[in-house]
């Protein structure tokens, strides 16, 4: 750490002596229960400390990530070299057909919470991994629909630290993707509009759906899920062809590196055995995505996010 740095993570510490660590351990922060350590660490639970966070970051020139349940990232062995905040912002507000959760809430609570209140529209995200939060930020989705299918308004704070609201127009939202990954913005809270409906049928499709992902995406731990994205095909259901089916079809169940391998159950899903390091997962990506592209002529695209520096991991 040079001494530049070092002076600014004292500065931030001072500041925040309540709120900031320094030297965490990010493996319990990364499913895959990969990662080094972070200079500095903050869990915020609220917009206050978030946005005074960041603007002090700003002012010291402090580089800064934020992130959720931690879900669908890949970090660095080496770890990152200035503050991870973890946004624990929560809070489930219903009114009428509407929902507005806090970005740190488990994307499930919502899905839960529109059943209990008898709000059809967010069944297609029963399973899913993840915080709301992580949830807007990649447009998660399943089953032919999304998240932005249902939002209406988020509550956001950019990266100076001042707050606004957008509408979902602004948000230039793609598969699995939006405008926060190039933006750097972090979700505060986000309102959906879903339908009425009949709570024992909302239920029944919720159950549903959770069984066939037990069955076809099991919850594995040191995991992040589907790793790579599907390819967008119009013959194939729901205009997906499953990354999945290209690499099983390479051959990738046979594939390991280190002490990460795929899982024999479903093959764009990577695991750590037990003993992987983030450069074993990274090069484990690597070799399936090369194999796909050179016997099957698809580049597959990652769904995971990286975080850190991995050229000298």
């Amino acid at each position: 750490m040079d001494k530049g740095i070092d002076e600014r993570t004292r500065s931030m510490l001072t500041e925040f002596p309540d709120l900031v660590r320094s030297g965490i351990s990010l493996k319990d922060y990364c499913s895959f229960g990969v990662g080094g350590r972070a200079d500095l660490f903050a869990a915020v639970p609220d917009k206050d400390s978030l946005t005074k966070l960041v603007r002090f970051s700003v002012r010291l020139h402090v580089p800064y990530v934020v992130i959720g349940d931690g879900t669908n990232l890949l970090i660095s062995d080496s770890g990152f070299r200035g503050l991870v905040i973890k946004n624990e912002i929560l809070g489930m507000e219903v009114n009428g057909q509407k929902i507005r959760a806090g970005a740190g809430e488990e994307f499930m609570n919502l899905v839960n919470s529109a059943s209990e209140n008898s709000l059809t529209g967010l069944e297609f995200a029963a399973g899913i991994w993840g915080s709301v939060g992580g949830a807007i930020f990649g447009n998660a989705g399943a089953y032919g629909s999304e998240i932005c299918d249902v939002l209406t308004e988020v509550e956001l704070v950019d990266r100076q630290g001042n707050i606004r609201t957008e509408g979902t127009e602004y948000f230039e939202f793609e598969y699995r993707g939006s405008k926060l990954k190039e933006s750097g913005e972090t979700v505060i809270s986000a309102v959906v509009e879903l339908s009425p409906g009949e709570r024992e049928n909302i239920q029944s499709r919720v159950n549903e759906i959770l069984a066939i992902r037990a069955e076809k995406h099991p919850r594995i731990p040191n995991s992040a899920g589907s790793f790579f994205k599907n390819i967008p095909d119009p013959s194939q259901p729901h205009g997906k062809l499953p990354a999945g089916k290209i690499l099983d079809e390479v051959g990738a169940k046979k594939i390991s590196h280190g002490g990460a391998k795929v899982y024999e159950k479903h093959a764009n899903i990577l695991i750590n055995s037990g003993n992987a390091t983030a450069q074993d997962i990274r090069h484990l990506a690597d070799i399936l995505k090369e194999k796909a592209l050179k016997e099957s002529g698809i580049t597959l695209t990652e769904e995971v996010i990286s975080i850190g520096d991995f050229s000298d991991d």
